[in-house]
């Protein structure tokens, strides 16, 4: 993992996901909302008292109209993997960081939003485990050049590499060092450019650079 940049939420994304995903939490409560539903859209029904007790998998799915706008504001890349997203690590999704399960309210929140690989979203689980790319700090995630497997940073503390090593697990991130390798490979033959490498896969890019592995002539700018 390397840090993300938090992207401007778009403009769209209050009438697309915000405005109905707050209607549909009033309603599945038997609460007034605050906007009025557009004419022809079908009301939710009742199915909870409070908003916490909403079984997550009823919440409709409007993030799913932020797909498109996540894809461009993040590169197409998953935070976790650190690849674009393509057929090697799945479909994409949006993955609420605070799971639907603890914090619905923020279900249609743009700012709990993370552009994530399906496979990877449907291992992350709970809330509190794994790192989150908007707060991670440069170089906590090593890569090691042989294996290519991740391994924390050495100057990390006991704790923080604990974390380190329980969010690879968690998310499975070395199940893709081979991928990882091929990537590595594929640049140092001169197969792909540096401008592809960073596009197709950023973490092994940034890390080359930091190691000063990068094929000479090379420049990162």
């Amino acid at each position: 993992m390397i840090p993300v940049k938090r992207a401007k939420e778009p403009k769209t994304f209050d009438a697309l996901v915000r405005q109905p995903g707050l209607r549909a939490l009033a309603e599945m409560t038997g609460a007034i909302p605050a906007t009025t539903r557009p004419k022809g859209q079908k009301a939710f029904n009742k199915i909870a008292s409070r908003i916490e007790d909403i079984p997550p998998e009823k919440l409709p799915p409007f993030w799913r109209k932020a797909l498109d706008d996540l894809m461009r504001a993040y590169d197409e890349t998953c935070a976790y993997s650190c690849f674009r997203i393509h057929p090697v690590t799945g479909a994409r999704s949006a993955d609420h960081f605070a799971p639907k399960s603890l914090k619905p309210r923020d279900a249609y929140a743009w700012q709990n939003y993370r552009l994530c690989a399906a496979r990877l979203n449907s291992r992350k689980g709970k809330f509190g485990v794994v790192h989150d790319p908007f707060t991670l700090k440069a170089d906590v995630f090593q890569l090691n050049l042989v294996t290519f497997d991740i391994v924390p940073n050495t100057n990390l503390s006991p704790a923080s590499k604990k974390r380190v090593e329980e969010t690879t697990r968690k998310l499975g991130l070395d199940k893709f060092s081979n991928a990882r390798a091929q990537d590595a490979e594929d640049y140092w033959r001169k197969d792909v450019s540096l401008n592809v490498l960073r596009r197709e896969s950023p973490f092994v890019a940034y890390k080359l650079n930091r190691q000063a592995r990068l094929n000479a002539g090379d420049v990162w700018a």
